[in-house]
């Protein structure tokens, strides 16, 4: 499945298109909240995907100067973004139903007794 980082994608993707935008550190503390695996999302990674949805032309940032504080940059979902999303949630679902019939598969195979086949002379 190659690196599971890059589950945090979609969660991005997600979570720009309910909010409508938002700062990184904002992305940060809900991204755990909505993991689709168990291992913890480093914030290297997250701040990685954003670059990258952002070349892609997935995501879009502009800084934000005029709060108190130092500026910070939002960011918020393109249309293409969206298609990308629907994209996910299509892979995903398929992912899904591939792992339901693996797990069959196992519990099936748990049940049947090993036989042994022996070589005759």
């Amino acid at each position: 499945m190659g690196n599971l980082y890059r589950f945090v994608e979609p969660l991005v993707l997600l979570l720009l298109k309910k909010k409508g935008h938002a700062y990184g550190y904002d992305l940060c503390t809900e991204l755990q909240e909505h993991a689709l695996t168990d291992t913890a999302i480093e914030k290297a990674a997250l701040y990685r995907t954003l670059r990258q949805l952002e070349t892609n032309g997935n995501v879009k940032s502009e800084w934000e100067t005029n709060k108190a504080g130092p500026a910070r940059r939002v960011y918020k979902l393109t249309k293409p973004g969206e298609r990308h999303l629907e994209e996910w949630a299509a892979v995903l679902e398929h992912l899904s139903q591939s792992m339901a019939r693996f797990v069959c598969d196992v519990r099936e195979a748990k049940l049947k007794p090993v036989t042994k086949k022996t070589k005759t002379s």
